[in-house]
């Protein structure tokens, strides 16, 4: 009957979305009550050769039924913007007026974190996001992403990986748009990565379509039918206050998107897809000198950089293999073969 009169109303109202009165929400041992904000951590419990270790998540839970959008920043624990950026946020969205339910992991690999490490664990030396759907019976970074896969992608509707350059890289702020999914879901995809509003978008033709060898965590949630967006904010291990800005003022625009709340920014107008890029990798191990800024246009075969041996005679040239613009540049000076040196993307 009640719901018969809210269709009613919403009739007579033209077109005025109907929402109902929804239960309560919860992820692992927590539970938030509609229109109320509860936090807790996600534990993932010890193995031989390894202690555990925790998750800390916040439910933003609305008074009224709606999509789960799941934010999760720290995959890469030397990746703070996004970690600082959710800190803020957890007390800027209001449950009283939000429709639906955020979830918000601040710190998805606390070993990373606290062993502020680049890319890798320091348990298990495995990259986070280079092992899901993770599992249960695995290393630590292996149960950990199992943990993510079961108590956060299965319950989001939506789900945003919230990454900056690393503890070691220069980087010009992105998203990626992964176009491998079915085709709705790589449609909303796009038009999550617009409402995010950073108007540099790669887009992502190359990640894997098996669920149970999804690899990256967006991929992760796609590769289930969820529409998914990978962010990039930010670099160097720096707190840097108009990063954090572009992650705060990207969700608000997911939130209006998703018709989660009435106001936010409008999507990016005039956005540059990035339809090809490549990641270069350093050939030799020893100590990277860079040649040019994030951000810079190069031209094919330009001097990207330079590495050194340890008593400083170059031993790799590292040139742009196509005309291109610097996404993310390695800004530190050790490097190790076969890691990241740049990245260089193309407009489409």
């Amino acid at each position: 009957m009640a719901k018969s009169l809210c269709l009613t109303t919403c009739l007579l109202l033209l077109a005025v979305p109907c929402v109902y009165a929804q239960a309560p929400f919860t992820v692992g041992s927590v539970t938030a009550a509609p229109g109320s904000i509860a936090s807790g951590t996600l534990d993932v419990a010890p193995r031989a050769g390894d202690a555990g270790t925790s998750i800390p998540f916040t439910i933003v839970h609305g008074r009224t039924s709606g999509p789960v959008l799941a934010l999760i920043a720290g995959t890469h624990g030397m990746e703070y913007v996004p970690i600082i950026a959710l800190q803020r946020l957890r007390t800027a969205i209001d449950p009283g007026t939000l429709r639906g339910t955020v979830i918000m992991v601040h710190v998805a690999n606390m070993p990373s974190f606290l062993g502020r490490t680049i890319y890798y664990s320091p348990v298990d030396g495995k990259n986070l996001n280079r092992v899901f759907p993770g599992r249960g019976d695995g290393t630590l970074t292996e149960r950990i992403a199992e943990t993510l896969t079961r108590e956060v992608i299965t319950r989001a509707t939506h789900v945003v990986d919230l990454h900056c350059g690393d503890g070691n890289e220069s980087l010009a702020p992105y998203s990626y748009w992964i176009t491998t999914g079915p085709a709705g879901v790589a449609d909303e995809g796009r038009a999550m990565a617009l409402a995010f509003g950073l108007d540099h978008i790669v887009v992502d033709r190359e990640r894997p379509t098996d669920p149970a060898a999804s690899l990256y965590l967006s991929n992760t949630a796609i590769t289930r039918g969820k529409p998914a967006l990978t962010t990039e904010t930010g670099g160097m291990a720096v707190v840097d206050d108009g990063a954090i800005a572009l992650v705060e003022r990207g969700v608000s625009g997911l939130l209006r998107h998703l018709k989660m709340r009435a106001d936010g920014p409008a999507p990016v107008t005039g956005p540059i897809f990035i339809g090809r890029n490549e990641v270069i990798r350093a050939g030799v191990t020893g100590i990277f000198v860079p040649a040019v800024e994030r951000g810079r246009t190069v031209a094919k075969g330009a001097k990207i950089g330079h590495i050194t041996d340890f008593h400083g005679r170059v031993i790799e040239e590292v040139l742009a293999s196509f005309d291109g613009e610097i996404l993310y540049i390695i800004g530190t000076p050790p490097v190790t073969k076969g890691e990241p040196v740049a990245m260089v993307g193309s407009r489409q």
